[in-house]
């Protein structure tokens, strides 16, 4: 794979302890590239807005009459037990209102309320409300397991739900397709190489409903000013072509994610992010559309408020094993039971890393002796059998239990607990521009560098490209794997020394 990346200013190559956020690469200072900007109130008058609102209302209303049909198919022989009533509202029961509710929510984690309409999109639409309905019956039987619920009334509700939110999705699909044709063109803001603006422009407004509202050249696609005219042209998306694949996945995606602006990439760049768009075809070309969720800031903000719940809930319990920790590291070893090392965060904000002491006292000064034996490449320094480390030290690495006090990190702000590990100074001095991708997402006590290998990964360029899939690639799942894999690592010291 062939890497191509926006220059760094002299300094932030030379002197990591005067890191400054460099606008040309780094799109906001001190915050993380996922979290979610304040949109325009512009963008919520558009006609994306007014599609969602439009689908949601069709949903709601089908799956409202799907509901009436079966209560008045059933009410005579098989009406819902009163246990299952605990309110009606506009003459719909209780029951009702908690399948529509998480229906419609599902629709929305799934994407079904995206600018497009295709043909998968029924049926995921059938296969979320059957799976609704089938998680009903499960939820019903711990609810009460001597309760028998009418096997007709959900077999009708359930069957003309299907049908129904089919039906009416393909009369509103065609209705806002019709709208949409009558409409304005779409604003579309081009990022491509020179050569290829005015052809590609031409061929849009041609063969497609589209307005090019603005263009940048692809070299400056993460540059400050460029954004800031994208987010001037106020377009409906961003068509961009042979964005570099790093720069495309950790730069430009989470800006106009931020902004809640949908990307469409042509071909040549998509490989980074195949697996979250969707294949259409746009003015006879093949795109790649990479839609924005209306919920997605949710799931950054989910980690951030689990970074500070989890965290003092594990300063709280495991307050006996810091004490056994700092008892055994005071009399067995001289010095401090804490080792406070600056290490390089979010943006380049250096902070200090708190850890429970591993190594003696005058090991900084001894590991210019030792660089010499470092088994890792010149940015990492690692020595298996490293002689400044201490008997219980040596046990606090092997468990990983010498990071524990970086939880006080997390209630700080400064770290998360999944993330790019925080490297030091004297490793980030000898960076290679594109390494520094991953000072822009908040750094963590473990991270995917950690469960891919941990002390074993002897180059750092391999490890910054882990640090890079889980930037491009994050997920509150992916989060949940890495800490899993956290776990079972710790229980079998694999890797560690």
């Amino acid at each position: 794979m062939t890497f191509a990346f926006a220059r760094l200013p002299a300094p932030l190559m030379k002197e990591p302890s005067s890191l400054k956020p460099n606008r040309g690469f780094l799109f906001s200072i001190g915050t993380d590239i996922r979290a979610t900007r304040r949109a325009s109130p512009l963008r919520w008058l558009g006609w994306s807005s007014f599609r969602v609102i439009i689908l949601l209302l069709g949903d709601a209303l089908a799956l409202g009459l799907a509901w009436q049909l079966a209560r008045f198919l059933n009410k005579f022989y098989s009406p819902i037990p009163e246990k299952l009533v605990w309110w009606v509202w506009l003459g719909l029961p209780s029951l009702f209102w908690l399948f529509a509710g998480g229906t419609l929510l599902l629709f929305t984690h799934y994407g079904l309320y995206g600018p497009t309409a295709r043909a998968r999109d029924y049926l995921r639409a059938a296969q979320l409300v059957s799976s609704v309905y089938f998680i009903s019956l499960v939820l019903v039987y711990f609810y009460d397991p001597k309760l028998d619920a009418p096997r007709s009334l959900f077999f009708s509700a359930w069957i003309s739900s299907v049908v129904l939110v089919s039906a009416t999705r393909l009369f509103t699909n065609g209705l806002l397709a019709s709208l949409q044709g009558s409409r304005s063109p779409s604003r579309v803001f081009l990022i491509t190489k020179p050569n290829r603006m005015h052809r590609l422009s031409q061929t849009l407004e041609r063969r497609s409903h589209y307005q090019v509202v603005g263009a940048a050249m692809v070299s400056t696609a993460n540059t400050e000013p460029t954004f800031q005219r994208i987010l001037a042209a106020r377009p409906d998306e961003v068509l961009a072509e042979d964005v570099p694949d790093v720069e495309l996945a950790s730069g430009l995606y989470w800006r106009l994610r931020s902004a809640n602006i949908p990307l469409r990439l042509l071909p040549s760049s998509r490989e980074m992010l195949y697996r979250r768009g969707m294949p259409e075809i746009v003015a006879g070309l093949p795109t790649l559309m990479i839609e924005t969720s209306i919920f997605q800031s949710v799931d950054y903000r989910i980690k951030r408020w689990l970074d500070y719940i989890i965290s003092l809930l594990a300063v709280v319990l495991l307050s006996p094993v810091f004490v056994g920790i700092a008892i055994s590291i005071r009399f067995t070893s001289r010095g401090p039971v804490f080792f406070r090392q600056d290490r390089m965060g979010l943006r380049g904000k250096v902070f200090k890393v708190w850890k429970f002491r591993t190594m003696t006292v005058d090991a900084p000064m001894q590991q210019a002796q030792l660089e010499q034996q470092n088994q890792a490449d010149g940015i990492m320094f690692k020595l298996q059998h490293d002689p400044r480390i201490t008997s219980v030290g040596r046990f606090l690495r092997r468990t990983s239990l010498d990071e524990l006090p970086q939880l006080f990190n997390v209630l700080l702000g400064q770290m998360s607990l999944v993330g790019p590990r925080p490297l030091p100074l004297r490793d980030v001095a000898q960076f290679e521009t594109w390494h520094h991708i991953r000072h822009q997402v908040l750094p963590g006590i473990t991270g995917l560098w950690q469960v891919s290998g941990r002390s074993d990964i002897e180059t750092f360029d391999d490890a910054a490209r882990l640090d890079l899939h889980y930037i491009d690639n994050w997920s509150l799942n992916l989060d949940l794997e890495i800490m899993v894999a956290t776990l079972r690592i710790v229980l079998t010291g694999l890797g560690a020394y």
